[in-house]
């Protein structure tokens, strides 16, 4: 007895343990009331529903036992039902029990599931738009009509149910027949069962009245466009008025059913239920059809035009598109002035040649520092003010945590010795470093970090790459960082749950299935316990209602690491709104699943981006801010869940520096645009001037071209705006048919605002350009050149800008492999026009496009020598041999840097500087010989210094 209560109480706990340890996670992160609205919605919805469903179905038990005949009609059916009313008769009121419980806990899971929209519809606010068909506020679709098809759907069950119980207890006491002479039914069980059935058929009518509604939100398929969501011409002049005549013969079959209470006949209800089934599949299945095919068919462009313009004023509107400026571009130059191209190629855009998504191994190559730190896979674009003040397009990574990198993986070293990252890498964006040649040109690095972002706290507790618990705060200390031996240090931010007193251990324990946290010595006074790091984890649990782009990106604000998160607020319920599937339309070439949308409702017709979030990466705290202040759907949930969402006042000012226009929204947007950039209906149903998001060229996986950010300038524009931009080619063509920026800079007064250059005449694409540029004669001989030192080449962002009515293409080539498995920046490729170059840097490939020496050049290194008269006079004798020794050495070292840098043009220079230098070695050996005192054996010593100095020991590559 001792063993099977404290089983019990075993059970109990570990079913207790996770909702508490959410209890004190929520309570952590200051959003409890995150967690105790939706808690306290789902037992309701619960509580409600379950007993619903658990009365209806042994009331209507309770009432078939007590409708039983008196007694049964002797027959062998009737016999054999005995024997099961004999063994059930001592249990009836616990199988009752059972039977009703078992399906209220079926019913009641499934109702708590629908919390969202019980919460959308009872806090529903306006949208102030009426829909063009019935004239409801779109409110009505996107948070009415989903919990009254919910409520009808629970009906629904509810009745069937009941019907099935009342027909079974009927049948086993007698009330219903199937073999036995006589009537098949007892007046009771036919009055009860028409009940029911009127009941089912009154639930039907109202399916067919709300139907009617549902036609403006209901996909079909049409040839104008996929998803088609709203009514076309069948379902305004056919499916409606069938709609509502199906709705008149379901309430005038229901009476029938209803009337069996005095009529005790099944007649005049089963005619009643033929007539509405065979009424639903000619008026509701066959008469559309015919109109569909005699009507539609031969005029379709004409009449579906009305209903083609009010989906198109719909979904661009549910999509926030409307306001996109489609403005016709040539696509070729206006000018034949090469220096005024030139001139205008410096100031059109700040060419990013640091590519986030190539860099990032050289990121941890060079800056990693330890094997147990890591950088994500694809790096982040942001602004920063340089030593100038002006601010530049950086790329940006955290160095994170990395278990796999540890020296030794053991319990207390995965979470309690290595529990963070540590400082953020950045690197200007237009510009590499020489060190070596190639590679980022950092403007914060080191270990700990220094450089322009100034003194911040570097340690990062969550992060991207953070998914394991640790302990913090406690007796056993932290590896901070190394740096001449061991740096330890004790967190002391107030995030995590403590695991102060034992509960909450043994709480945890079982959560996490890790018996040591309940009695592990190296938690003490302090412990805290750190999960959930993730930030887009984060910002989900601590908002449920959203959906989190998937790409989260760090900032230094004020002093501190924040995660930046947009986050979306969708619906699916539109009216006329074409609908799009987030998980496709968000995915291009690069995505994987860490950078992969976090979607409530994978299918929406309607998206804002209505909340920026940050995540603190030492303390890990949450903040919302408001940012789309006309949402509604945002309006709503704010009414749900008060005091979580900060209102767009309270952004700092630093903080708003680093915000910009989110990816997955513009992905989102330039998908819809491929269509419904087209205005006229005529024009939109033919399809003529359709687009498509054409594939990366760049990227041997397939996949959409991601968009780029970058600072550039439209052909309306005066200056340069930092960017969200994107390619579009014509429908199943290779060739250039549109170009979209938005104005990704929150703090600009254009923000948002997305332009769209259609291009009017034959202009390469992104594809094009790429397959030319492959098959380029210098390119080929570069790869050539590459194959010899084992090495391959990787192409980067092809980045497009207009320029002077045509469009300037920019690609940096990087190389990698050799004695270096990293990306470096190699070459650069630009394309205008009809031609195509491949130089050593931007501003050399930016001359040779244009055939025009531009003003902005790299800027002069600092001499070695102060400016004034300092010529020497030349060596001679002995003093020449060794200066010709020395620089022979010197070049042959240089060449040897730039062999295994793959920087061709300096190991060129080099290897003629080592040619010259041997040669005047040679030169200086007689002169050496004879001004000797020690009978040449200097000579024969500085000789010997010579081959050593052109061809070390061991060494067999030479020049």
């Amino acid at each position: 007895m001792t063993l099977g209560v404290l089983a019990v109480l075993a059970m109990a706990f570990v079913m207790f343990a996770g909702f508490w340890t959410d209890w004190l996670w929520y309570r952590s992160v200051a959003y409890s009331s995150v967690f105790t609205t939706t808690l306290w919605t789902k037992i309701g919805l619960f509580l409600v529903f379950g007993l619903l469903m658990a009365l209806a179905i042994g009331l209507n038990i309770w009432l078939a036992h007590r409708l039983r005949p008196p007694l049964s009609a002797m027959s062998l059916e009737q016999q054999s039902l005995d024997r099961y009313r004999m063994s059930v008769a001592p249990y009836k009121k616990w199988v009752l029990l059972a039977v009703t419980a078992l399906v209220g806990l079926i019913a009641g899971a499934s109702a708590s599931g629908q919390w969202r929209t019980w919460l959308m519809y009872v806090n529903g606010v306006s949208f102030g738009q009426k829909d063009p068909q019935f004239k409801l506020d779109v409110s009505f679709y996107a948070f009415d009509l989903p919990w009254y098809r919910f409520l009808l759907g629970f009906g629904f069950a509810a009745v069937v149910l009941s019907l099935i119980a009342a027909a079974v207890t009927h049948y086993l006491y007698g009330g219903l027949r199937i073999t036995s002479p006589g009537a098949r039914a007892t007046g009771a069980a036919t009055g009860h069962l028409s009940v029911l059935l009127g009941v089912f058929v009154t639930l039907k009518a109202v399916a067919y009245w709300l139907d009617r509604y549902g036609l403006a939100v209901k996909s079909s398929d049409f040839k104008a466009t996929d998803n088609w969501t709203g009514l076309r011409y069948v379902d305004a002049n056919a499916y409606l008025p069938a709609k509502t005549i199906l709705f008149c013969i379901a309430v005038i079959c229901a009476v029938l059913f209803f009337a069996t209470l005095w009529r005790r006949t099944w007649q005049l209800p089963v005619i009643g239920f033929g007539l509405m089934v065979l009424s639903a599949i000619l008026i509701g299945g066959l008469y559309p059809a015919i109109v569909q095919k005699f009507q539609v068919q031969p005029n379709e462009q004409a009449k579906e035009a009305p209903f083609i313009q009010k989906n198109i004023d719909a979904t661009r509107d549910a999509y926030d598109i409307d306001d996109a400026k489609v403005d016709d571009y040539a696509g070729t130059s206006t000018t034949d002035d090469s220096a005024k191209l030139r001139a205008s190629a410096d100031s059109a855009a700040s060419y990013r040649v640091m590519d986030p998504n190539v860099v990032s191994p050289a990121f941890q190559q060079l800056q990693q520092k330890r094997n147990y730190y890591q950088f994500p896979k694809t790096l982040d674009v942001d602004r920063y003010k340089g030593e100038d003040g002006k601010e530049q397009d950086t790329v940006i990574g955290l160095r994170e945590l990395n278990l796999q990198g540890l020296p030794k993986r053991n319990w207390i070293n995965d979470h309690f010795t290595y529990t963070h990252g540590y400082g953020v890498i950045a690197a200007r964006g237009t510009t590499t470093g020489t060190n070596p040649t190639g590679s980022p040109d950092f403007t914060e690095s080191g270990l700990p970090t220094t450089g322009e972002l100034g003194k911040y706290e570097q340690r990062i507790y969550y992060g991207e790459k953070t998914e394991q618990y640790s302990i913090v705060g406690g007796p056993q200390k932290e590896l901070d960082y190394e740096e001449d031996g061991e740096k330890t240090t004790s967190y002391k931010g107030d995030s995590g749950v403590s695991l102060g007193n034992a509960f909450n251990r043994a709480a945890y324990a079982v959560s996490f299935s890790e018996p040591q946290i309940l009695y592990s010595g190296a938690i003490g006074d302090g412990s805290r316990i750190l999960y959930n790091r993730t930030p887009k984890e984060r910002v989900e649990a601590v908002a449920p209602w959203l959906t989190i782009d998937g790409d989260a990106y760090p900032a230094v604000v004020d002093g501190r690491i924040q995660w930046i998160v947009d986050a979306y607020t969708t619906t699916n319920g539109y009216p006329y709104a074409s609908r799009t599937t987030l998980g496709d339309t968000t995915a291009d070439s690069l995505t994987t699943n860490q950078r992969a949308v976090v979607a409530q409702q994978n299918q929406v017709n309607y998206i804002r981006n209505s909340v920026k979030a940050t995540v603190d990466a030492y303390d890990g705290k949450v903040k919302l801010y408001e940012w789309d202040t006309e949402d509604p759907v945002l309006k709503t949930w704010r009414k749900a869940f008060p005091g979580t969402v900060e209102p767009r006042a309270d952004i700092p000012k630093e903080l708003m520096d680093h915000l910009r226009y989110p990816q997955d929204l513009f992905k989102v947007q330039r998908e819809l645009l491929t269509r419904y950039h087209v205005e006229n209906p005529a024009q939109f149903y033919s399809g003529s001037d359709a687009w498509q998001v054409p594939d990366d060229p760049t990227n041997k996986e397939p996949g959409s071209v991601p968009p780029y950010y970058l600072s550039m300038k439209m052909p309306d524009q005066d200056t340069q705006k930092f960017s969200l931009t994107t390619t579009f080619t014509p429908k199943g063509r290779p060739n250039l048919g549109a170009f979209m920026a938005v104005d990704a800079d929150a703090a600009s007064k254009d923000y948002g605002t997305i332009r769209l250059l259609r291009v009017t005449s034959t202009v390469k694409g992104p594809g094009q350009v790429q397959s030319e540029l492959n098959g380029n004669d210098d390119v080929a001989e570069f790869v050539r050149n590459l194959k010899g030192t084992d090495s391959d080449i990787e192409y980067g962002n092809l980045l497009t800008v207009p320029l002077d009515g045509g469009f300037l293409y920019i690609e940096p080539v990087y190389t990698r492999g050799g004695t270096q498995n990293y990306p470096l920046l190699r070459k650069v490729a630009a394309s205008y026009g009809s031609k195509i170059v491949f130089e050593n840097s931007l501003g050399e490939a930016l001359n040779a496009v244009f055939g025009v020496e531009g003003d902005t050049t790299t800027p002069p290194t600092e001499p070695d020598e102060p400016p004034g008269d300092t010529t020497e006079p030349p060596a001679t004798g002995d003093a020449a041999l060794k200066k010709a020794i020395a620089d022979a050495q010197k070049a042959y070292t240089a060449g040897e840097t730039a062999l295994k840098e793959q920087d061709w043009e300096a190991y060129g220079k080099a290897q003629k500087d080592l040619q010259a230098a041997l040669e005047r070695a040679a030169a200086a050996q007689p002169k050496a010989g004879g001004s000797s005192d020690s009978s040449g054996s200097s000579g024969a010593s500085d000789s010997s210094g010579t081959e050593g100095a052109t061809k070390p020991e061991g060494d067999d590559q030479g020049s």
